[in-house]
């Protein structure tokens, strides 16, 4: 467990400060004066919320994985000196998260809480227990700006409502929500690509049993036509005698023509190698996990649908929401024991189990016709060099890349040239931070390099990017502390902890930084 930190920032911080044109939110209407103490649990999206929250003038203590002993000191008010204004769990496990909410609710009742949780569930029955929990998840908070991004660039989001599909657009200075219906040319690409996929083999197993069927459907014709066309029978009687001949049972009449026996006897040791190449490709295709469907809804669409690459939360929203909207869509994952391939199969995506970062594996995805190509994985590098290969083999393709996460890609705005990035983890920490403050928002939207917040109104505000707040202490040092305290429990650390509350942050420009 790494040492939890509370710290504070001088106002003039770099961090999060808005440009003169991005303006700033009224912190003050929206959840009372800067100075307020507020808990944040989890890793990067939760250095990203204290950073703009240190960055407000707020007190943050930041908990990575912390014990039910240094929750409860960390939610002490006679330890911290304030009341709880305010708790952010932000873990990616929600049995996590649902274990820190039901702690923290015991431990201070009726505290303001934004929990992320990514199952609907889970997220329903913890709001039900708790009704001042917020609950939340990145993918719900990014999937709009994505869904928009990969139908219209002039689109910011892409929202459902009971009355239909709400489109934003930034219009004469400000954003406007209007009803949203994809265009008439994108509705009949995608359903052309999706006529074009049907029969389709797209694998080894499926060319194999197509190859097979297609033979027998072709010696089932031959015979039909020879009998109808030169022994003049009947339709009818011309079928059953093809069939005959096709299962291997021969002619009903071994009187004919030598040239028609010939042919009959040919076809039927035809028929038994058509036969046996299509049943190893069904052998094989019942035996494999099968993520892709020769007909109906998870086949391969052809033209006018985006590729999403990565099943993960995020992933799977986008591909729901494209479905919704009557988009044909191919999903890419690399890993075959990925959670959100049962539920992605029950929903009728396709997915094609591969890695995306293989141009081979691209030339299949049919990128030259597709609308786009969504990398959403949870590795920025990844999405990157996915990016990069797709825009090698379709230089024309509309590609949206995730990325931001990772801290060597902290600056991301050179990423534009490959592609639309969306930075996944600071759309959420607005969201997060706007939660907490009091705004109870609806949305984020980014426009190049601004984030707007969606009041709970249907108004927008400015929002600032925030850095991530400092690192916490030397975990062998926070271990050492802990260990000391085990062993002398009636020595107060607190003591050890004013003494480094002054201690100079290298990483801070000569700022202090509080450790308890």
């Amino acid at each position: 467990m790494t040492a939890p930190s509370i710290s504070e920032r001088c106002r003039d911080g770099a961090a999060g400060e808005p440009s003169p044109t991005q303006g700033s939110p009224d912190l003050g209407a929206a959840g009372g004066a800067p100075g307020r103490y507020f808990v944040v649990i989890g890793n990067d999206e939760a250095r990203r919320v204290c950073g703009f929250l240190q960055s407000a003038g707020h007190l943050v203590r930041h908990l990575t994985q912390p014990t039910d002993d240094a929750l409860r000191h960390a939610l002490d008010r006679a330890r911290v000196g304030q009341e709880v204004a305010g708790v952010a769990i932000l873990l990616d496990n929600d049995a996590a998260s649902l274990r820190y909410a039901l702690a923290v609710e015991h431990i201070r009742p009726h505290v303001t809480m934004v929990v992320t949780v990514f199952d609907r569930t889970v997220a329903e029955q913890l709001v039900r227990v708790i009704p001042n929990c917020r609950v939340t998840s990145p993918g719900d908070v990014a999937a709009p700006g994505l869904l928009a991004a990969c139908l219209q660039p002039d689109l910011l989001a892409v929202n459902r409502t009971p009355s239909g599909h709400t489109g934003a657009r930034w219009a004469e200075g400000t954003v406007r929500l209007e009803p949203y219906r994809p265009p008439r040319s994108l509705r009949y690409r995608a359903l052309l690509g999706k006529i074009k996929g049907q029969l389709r083999p797209h694998d080894g197993s499926s060319r194999i049993m197509l190859t097979g069927l297609a033979g027998l459907f072709a010696l089932l014709a031959a015979d039909w036509t020879w009998s109808v066309t030169f022994r003049h029978r009947p339709p009818a009687e011309a079928f059953f005698e093809a069939v005959r001949t096709v299962s291997t049972v021969g002619p009903a009449s071994a009187h004919g023509s030598t040239g028609y026996l010939v042919f009959a006897g040919l076809a039927m040791l035809i028929t038994i190698v058509f036969t046996a190449v299509f049943t190893a490709g069904m052998v094989e295709r019942l035996l494999a996990p099968r993520s892709i469907g020769m007909v109906g809804p998870r086949a391969l669409p052809r033209a006018g649908h985006v590729v999403v690459v990565g099943l993960g939360q995020v992933g799977l929203r986008l591909c729901t929401r494209l479905q919704d909207l009557g988009v044909g869509v191919i999903a890419v994952e690399r890993d075959p024991a990925a959670p959100n391939l049962r539920l992605a199969r029950a929903l009728g995506i396709p997915v094609l189990i591969a890695d995306a970062t293989d141009r081979y594996v691209l030339r299949r995805l049919s990128l030259h016709s597709a609308q786009a190509m969504a990398a959403v994985a949870s590795d920025d590098l990844d999405n990157i060099s996915v990016s990069v290969a797709a825009r090698a083999l379709a230089p024309d393709l509309r590609v949206i890349i995730r990325a931001g996460d990772h801290e060597a890609i902290a600056e991301t705005h050179s990423l534009f040239r490959i592609g639309i990035v969306h930075d996944l983890a600071g759309l959420s920490a607005a969201y997060t931070t706007a939660s907490l403050i009091g705004l109870r928002p609806r949305g984020v939207v980014a426009r190049e390099r601004q984030l707007l917040v969606e009041r709970a109104n249907g108004t927008f505000v400015p929002w600032p990017h925030a850095d991530r707040c400092h690192r916490h202490p030397d975990t062998h040092q926070a271990r050492h502390q802990e260990r000391h305290q085990e062993r002398h429990p009636d020595v107060d650390t607190d003591a050890d902890a004013s003494a480094e509350a002054h201690r100079p942050d290298p990483e801070s420009d000569g700022r202090t930084q509080r450790y308890e």
